[in-house]
């Protein structure tokens, strides 16, 4: 499996691109905009773009995924359900946010903790992860060792809680409690800023570090 991260929107939000080298079949993950530039990416790799997935239902994390689903004619796939009212309210976002307008859809799927997602041949492996908004899911590939984690953590911070059915409580239970298990060294891809990895925060991010729990 390989991956291009593309950055998207105003809020430089962290689409990626992940392909199956064998198959040339590619997944985007959060296309929260900038569609060409996403296509143009695609094209340059000779990839052929098979489905959307989404972690969560902030418009920077899908404003541009029925744009490109229509586009491409592929389905979206994710989030959890519990973040529908978040893609219900997308024009209301889009005022809010400063975004061009972005009408409401419907995933063509859900998903659910313990769901698997495959890209090509490879696999990646659905982890509900709330907080940062109750549908919040994680992607990740067991191979690679490797974190799709939109907005639930980042490298030294973690995903804010000040939106309607965030909870802080939920965020540090599903860091801790879901992501840790899969190992220090599994990499990942936030939705914002650098790559880091699980060990790394376990030691040093202020808010989830091992040593605060002690």
């Amino acid at each position: 499996m390989k991956y291009q991260i593309v950055p998207v929107t105003p809020f430089q939000q962290n689409c990626s691109i992940i392909w199956c080298e064998k198959t040339k079949l590619a997944a985007v993950v959060d296309p929260g905009g900038d569609i060409q530039r996403i296509q143009q990416q695609l094209e340059n790799q000779g990839l052929t773009i098979e489905k959307i997935l989404l972690t969560h239902g902030h418009i920077d994390h899908v404003g541009g995924a029925k744009l490109l689903s229509d586009a491409a004619n592929v389905p979206i796939v994710g989030p959890h359900k519990d973040d529908e009212f978040w893609l219900s309210s997308l024009a209301e976002q889009s005022k809010h946010f400063g975004f061009l307008p972005v009408e409401p859809f419907t995933p063509d799927q859900y998903l659910q903790a313990g769901d698997i997602v495959t890209v090509g041949e490879q696999s990646l492996q659905v982890l509900h992860c709330p907080g940062h908004t109750p549908g919040h899911i994680v992607f990740y590939s067991e191979n690679e060792k490797l974190a799709w984690v939109g907005d639930v953590i980042f490298k030294g911070s973690i995903g804010r809680t000040d939106f309607p059915q965030s909870s802080h409580k939920d965020l540090i239970a599903s860091i801790t409690q879901v992501l840790w298990p899969l190992g220090r060294d599994v990499s990942f891809i936030p939705g914002h800023g650098p790559i880091s990895s699980f060990g790394i925060e376990r030691e040093q991010n202020p808010f989830v570090a091992d040593q605060l729990f002690s």
